[in-house]
């Protein structure tokens, strides 16, 4: 039965970290343990201009409420309720011909919908919209994105990086790395509020060819998201690599992956029958921890990955690992002789 037949479930006390990326949870461990300074951030954004922003939106677009938007305010405060977000951040709609949505703000946070989101989508693909966005809220990714930005900022203009633009430019691939693990956090935030995937999967299609639902299918997009993955030559894979630099979102196929991948091992599933982290328990997850996960995340990845050249780069590794062990065997063998 689908979500759009049945009473969608509720996930009380629900604990973001129950549904963050590995990578992008180990990076918000690391950020989380440093004493004060979220406190410290959060009033430095403050001085930056947030309440000039939502000044403007007050200005300029449309709060939605019982009265504007109400089907919208209705399908949003239910997304409320099922992530059991404690304080209902501000929605707007944006008068904007573009695609797009964003969350804004740390002390007040809010919401930006731009209309021709709400055109282009429908009343169940815009909960996964809204569900993403309230994803980036619980997680605080918008407080340590601005963080990172403002890092990245000082360390070049104030105290000067060694090395000029190679430890720049590795610096800012880190963060746009974390910054697309973030976006697959609040896509898994997105799918629990609609609780039916297959819709979910279709905002990524619509988000790639438009409105013409009816000129596209689903079950050939996914295909189009597997040939990516694994088609093309070793020049392609290269091609794919190059393509993300700069890029902050992952490409709507590679969303696509790996929400499908997510839903089919199980984790869905299991936070859909309540096994799920709460949050106000204490975490007993160290950084080592969270790192490990993430590099097993990665790991796994790769392993499972059938881009050309990740699998060559994979057989070199276990050629040269064989090697590796075959040498050292004949080494002990030989020392073993002559001792």
């Amino acid at each position: 039965m689908s979500a759009k037949t049945h009473e969608r479930k509720r996930f009380p006390k629900l604990s973001i970290r129950a549904i963050e990326h590995p990578a992008d949870r180990a990076a918000l461990t690391t950020l989380r343990k440093v004493p004060g300074f979220d406190i410290a951030l959060k009033k430095l954004i403050g001085l930056l201009g947030e309440r000039s922003l939502r000044t403007i939106y007050l200005a300029s677009a449309v709060r939605v409420n019982e009265r504007q938007f109400g089907d919208l305010f209705k399908i949003y405060s239910e997304c409320i309720e099922i992530l059991d977000v404690e304080e209902q951040p501000e929605l707007f709609v944006s008068q904007t011909p573009f695609v797009n949505a964003g969350a804004i703000g740390t002390d007040r946070p809010f919401i930006v919908l731009n209309s021709a989101t709400i055109a282009l989508l429908s009343n169940d693909e815009l909960r996964f919209i809204l569900g993403h966005e309230l994803g980036h809220i619980l997680s605080d990714h918008v407080l340590y994105k601005t963080m990172l930005n403002l890092l990245l900022r000082m360390s070049v203009v104030r105290f000067g990086i060694p090395l000029g633009w190679l430890a720049i430019f590795a610096i800012i691939a880190a963060l746009n790395e974390w910054d697309r693990k973030s976006e697959l956090s609040a896509d898994r935030a997105g799918v629990l509020c609609v609780q039916d995937p297959p819709t979910s999967y279709g905002v990524f299609m619509k988000l790639s060819g438009g409105a013409s639902a009816d000129q596209m299918n689903l079950d050939e997009f996914i295909r189009q998201a597997e040939d990516y993955e694994s088609g093309g030559d070793k020049l392609d894979s290269v091609y794919k690599i190059l393509n993300l630099i700069g890029k902050r979102h992952p490409f709507p196929v590679l969303r696509l992956a790996e929400m499908k991948k997510w839903v089919e091992e199980g984790e869905y599933e299991n936070i859909l029958s309540g096994q799920y982290e709460e949050r106000g328990k204490k975490a007993t997850a160290k950084i080592y921890n969270e790192f490990a996960d993430s590099a097993k995340s990665y790991k796994e990845s790769l392993e499972d990955s059938g881009d050309p050249l990740v699998k060559f780069l994979r057989d070199v590794g276990k050629n040269v690992a064989e090697k590796g062990s075959e040498w050292f065997q004949k080494l002990r063998d030989q020392m073993n002789k002559e001792v």
